[in-house]
């Protein structure tokens, strides 16, 4: 259970660095003028990295199909599904975990007291 939660935490942050992190700033700004200029090659390809950098759900699909290919695998060590499709479900476990994280802190941001 420890091992899932971590898990979920590094996925979150993963998404969260390359949605809004600073350190990443370049890159997502680069995408965007790349999905936004009309005359550049694969303008199509631009576009659709940008909205995939830009949206916490769409990032964490991604990254959860990193991590269990290459790093942990929830779906094959924790509920025994088979190795060969197991990263697929990671895609959609990582993205529902993010998702609910993310919810829970833009709810306390948003429900901040104020002063």
């Amino acid at each position: 259970m420890t091992m899932l939660l971590a898990w979920f935490v590094m996925a979150y942050g993963f998404s969260n660095i390359m949605v809004y992190g600073s350190i990443f700033k370049g890159f997502r700004e680069g995408l965007k003028k790349w999905g936004n200029n009309q005359h550049a090659p694969f303008q199509g390809v631009g576009k659709f990295f940008s909205d995939l950098i830009s949206c916490m759900m769409c990032t964490s699909t991604w990254i959860g199909f990193f991590l269990g290919l290459f790093i942990f695998s929830p779906n094959y060590y924790l509920f025994g599904v088979n190795p060969l499709i197991s990263w697929f479900f990671d895609g959609l476990l990582a993205s529902g975990a993010v998702w609910a994280i993310n919810s829970i802190i833009e709810w306390f941001e948003e429900n901040r007291p104020s002063k």
